[in-house]
């Protein structure tokens, strides 16, 4: 699959300092839910990677239903992102010891021969982005003359969908 550097530059740009996604699968019932995880890298080829037990019990859903949705917020940027892609469970050492920081080590303590450790690779498909780039004062003075006015607010930042 061939993706758009520049379309999966944007959303890497963008989620690049946000470290933690609320990454959302289904159960075989479709019931939805969804925990943080750390996002360790986007690579050039479109994929997300992350860290996880092979243990943890989410991780038997995405053999059944690889769809997931990750989530990503910075709220004080008033930043936010949704990605959607096809997800599996990973075991790579190579890619481990390439990702692998101190940081992680307080979840597998075996390091990288931890029995535990795998990882999660999503392959995006899409992607939508919300990013208001105006100040907070811009932004409250903009949500009350809509108020006032009736009028929707204008001018507060961008969004965007990116189909990978």
């Amino acid at each position: 699959m061939s993706y758009n550097s520049e379309q999966l530059n944007i959303i890497a740009g963008k989620i690049k300092q946000v470290k933690f996604g609320m990454f959302t699968t289904s159960d075989d019932t479709r019931t939805l839910t969804s925990r943080p995880l750390t996002l360790q890298q986007t690579d050039s080829q479109g994929q997300m990677w992350f860290f996880v037990s092979n243990q943890t019990p989410f991780v038997r859903e995405l053999l059944n239903n690889p769809q997931v949705n990750i989530s990503f917020a910075e709220p004080g940027d008033s930043l936010y992102v949704s990605v959607c892609g096809h997800a599996e469970l990973v075991k790579d050492r190579t890619k481990a010891e390439e990702l692998w920081n101190p940081l992680v080590k307080a979840w597998f303590p075996g390091g990288l021969d931890d029995p535990q450790l795998a990882l999660i690779k999503v392959s995006l498909q899409s992607a939508e982005y919300w990013d208001v780039n105006s100040s907070k004062m811009t932004q409250f003075f903009e949500m009350a003359k809509a108020a006032i006015t009736g009028d929707q607010p204008r001018d507060l930042g961008e969004h965007g969908r990116v189909d990978l």
